[in-house]
């Protein structure tokens, strides 16, 4: 009963070890300083890299970024708003929930979800 126990116990480690793929897309609800709105971002997770587009208020832009258990960053370059950076965590309800650097136009927060 042990042995079967802590058999159990490493293979749960290993699956939250590799987390969650984030390959897909996603919507965000954004609230920032200068005000509120979504975005929608299409990733692509390849170990712990991410690549994808992210749409929204200020155009279109590819991203580059990290996935590290389950925390996410990713960044992109934006001409109104110079470096835009979204910092978060994916949550167990498989959301990604953190906060946002808009560049110039101030910080806040968002709350991301997976389109099914």
């Amino acid at each position: 009963m042990r042995t079967i126990l802590a058999s159990v116990c490493l293979a749960l480690l290993a699956l939250s070890a590799w987390g969650a793929d984030l390959s897909g897309t996603w919507s965000a609800a954004v609230t920032l300083d200068a005000g509120s709105g979504t975005a929608t971002f299409v990733l692509k997770q390849a170990g712990d890299k991410l690549t994808g587009t992210y749409t929204g208020a200020v155009g279109s832009a590819n991203l580059t970024g990290t996935v590290k258990g389950s925390d996410v960053e990713w960044s992109f370059d934006s001409e109104q708003a110079g470096k835009i950076t979204y910092k978060g965590k994916l949550d167990d309800s498989g959301k990604i929930v953190g906060t946002v650097t808009y560049g110039k136009l101030g910080g806040g927060k968002f709350t991301a979800e997976k389109q099914k």
